[in-house]
Order: C-alpha cells, then structure tokens, then sequence
C-alpha cells in the first residue's frame, strides 16, 4: 500500500480533537518508532526525538517519482541515526530519498541533511540564506566563546557567573551536531514552484524565527509544511542575534504572519513540532496578537530604564534556567528592539550596557 492509499484509510480510523480554535484530525495521534505514518495522499509523518524542551521533530515523506522526498531530519545524535537506520530496514527498505529538502537551519531539522545527502545521493534544496547562515555556523572553527559574544551578553545585562556558564560551553556546538553540508545546493525562493511527484508545491518564505525559513504550500490538496513558521501550541523563538543586532526580528515575524495569512484558512498544517491541524489564521491571529501584546506590557515596564534580562518576567511569565537564559535574552532584545523601531522605546549604553527605557 503506497502511502496515498494509506491516508484514505488512516482518516477514517482517528477522532478530530479541538483545542482552542484548532483542530487536530488525527486526535492526538502519532507515528510510533520505527513507523511512517500517512497522513494526507502521498505524504508520511516521521517523528524524532529531540534533546531539550520541545522533545521531539517532525520529518515529512512527500511521493517523488524514484522515491521519495523528505523534508528535514532530525539532528545529529546516535538516537536519531539509528532511527532513520530502522527506517531503512523497514517501512522506507528500498526507498531512495530523492531530494533532501530543509526548511531551515536550525540543527533539529538539518542535523542530519549531508548524511542525507551522502547515503542517497541526493540534492540538497534550500533557501539561500538557510543555506549560507547553516555552513557559516559549521565552518566558524573557533573554539572559545569570541570576545563580541561576550560583549554582546554583558550588554543584555549578564553577569559574570553567567557568562562564565555559557563559555564554559565552547562555541563550536553547531557544528557538532550537524553533520557536513554537500558544496553545492538547489536554491528555492518565495513564489518558486517545487515539483515532488505529481504535487506542484509553492514556496512560501518567512523570516524572524529564522533568515529565510521556506513553507511547502500545496493549493490543490489544501497542505502546508510549515516547519517552524507556524506551530500549533507554542510561539516559536523569534530573537535577535550577535550577527546581524541592528536587526528587527520581530517586525520581520509580523510580516511573515501576514504573508501566511494570504493563505487559505482550511488548510492542513503539518508543523515542524506538534500535531498536524488546521485552523491556520486563528493560530496566526494568535501569534501575533501575543507577541503584540508583550509589546504593550514592556512598553509600560520600560517606564524606568531596564535591561534585556530584566524584561523575562513580563515576557515568559516563568524562571528562566541557565540552559534557557541564551534563547530567552534573543527573544528580550527582539522586543525591545521592535519598540524602538515602533519609536516606543530609546536605548541608551552604559559601560557597554544596554538600557531600553520607554519614550
């Protein structure tokens, strides 16, 4: 039974849950291990463990002419190998991946793309400044925790123990868990058309979670992969960075909502972490609303002069560990920054210090 076939099947046998405003066709449903689950005509859902809060990645077999393409991969730890090593002696035996496709950087969903690539032979397919951000991260060498970096979290207000604590962590942990990207790639940019089999997929391309985040948009099945550009449940980091710190993040994420608004609402979403859904634009709405939100309580916190670290409370509503305190203090300053951007707020430096106050 191809994987078409599967999904006929697989939809009459789940319970639709709801759960604000979204629904969830296959009621809480998941892949088991070892197992390709279909969950529309032509495509597989696989899911990965992951280290850290989020648990777990999705990865999406998509029917190719000789095989099948497969977006995004997990990262590179022995768990998630010996997965896709389980994979190939059962469910996807004799099947070759016939584009490697990634819908962003981050490592739990590119880890493994040159393994990908190397064992199949395939083509690697992604937006250029995915491509660039992810083999400059891999080919910055350095060990120790460059002095700007340094600089830049003393100026988020961190003190010495915690910069202590994140150097003792090296700098080179990207390239540890990615493994070695191919030399050349396939490009894809918005409005591109991306054939898989007999699907005609429309790019879409987003920005704030990451440079130039791609979705697979397919208007006759009514399908979007969305990676990490829209998730059903929690808001995806949006932060701003050492590399690019004049940045405006946050602005770029409401852009990206807008554009993805455009989209109809009755698609299925097919996210890069939780459940498949639909309900797009109540889940859009949501997202921005909550980042706007925020932005109106730190412009009243920002009544007296305050740092980025000292904004966690208004904006996570919880403490915040070490291991958090790096994607936390991004987040900060992407809210700050959009409020000076906004005109709603000036930054004013102090022994290397940024303090944001209100205007």
């Amino acid at each position: 039974m191809s994987i078409a076939e599967a999904a006929v099947t697989a939809e009459q046998s789940f319970v639709p849950t709801n759960h604000k405003g979204l629904t969830y066709p296959y009621g809480g449903a998941e892949p088991a291990p070892g197992t390709v689950m279909p969950v529309a005509p032509g495509i597989g859902w696989v899911r990965l463990h992951v280290p850290g809060p989020l648990k777990h990645v999705n990865c999406w077999l998509l029917d190719d002419a000789g095989g099948m393409a497969l977006v995004d991969t997990g990262m590179n730890t022995p768990e998630a190998r010996a997965a896709w090593e389980a994979l190939a002696q059962g469910p996807l035996a004799s099947v070759r991946v016939t584009q490697m496709i990634g819908t962003h950087f981050h490592p739990d969903h590119i880890g493994l793309a040159g393994w990908m690539c190397d064992t199949h032979g395939c083509p690697l397919v992604m937006t250029r400044g995915e491509w660039l951000t992810a083999r400059m991260l891999v080919a910055d060498a350095r060990d120790a925790v460059p002095g700007e970096m340094v600089a830049f979290w003393r100026a988020a207000g961190w003190d010495d123990a915690q910069i202590a604590h994140a150097s003792e962590r090296g700098w080179a942990g990207f390239r540890r868990i990615v493994t070695p990207l191919p030399l050349g790639y396939t490009r894809i940019q918005h409005g591109d058309t991306l054939r898989i089999g007999a699907v005609a997929w429309q790019v879409v391309v987003g920005s704030g979670h990451s440079p130039e985040h791609a979705c697979l948009y397919d208007p006759i099945g009514k399908v979007l992969i969305s990676g990490d550009q829209v998730l059903p449940r929690i808001s995806p980091n949006v932060s701003l960075g050492v590399t690019e710190p004049a940045a405006d993040p946050l602005g770029e994420w409401f852009d990206s909502i807008a554009r993805l608004k455009a989209l109809p609402d009755d698609v299925l979403v097919l996210p890069g972490h939780g459940d498949p859904f639909t309900g797009l634009h109540a889940r859009l709405d949501a997202m921005d609303r909550e980042h706007r939100e925020r932005l109106d309580e730190l412009e009243v916190f920002l009544a007296e002069p305050r740092r980025a670290i000292d904004c966690f409370g208004r904006l996570f509503r919880r403490a915040i560990g070490p291991d958090m305190l790096g994607m936390a203090t991004g987040e900060a300053l992407a809210h700050v920054r959009r409020l000076e951007v906004e005109g709603r707020a000036v930054k004013t430096i102090e022994d290397g210090v940024w303090w944001y106050r209100a205007v």
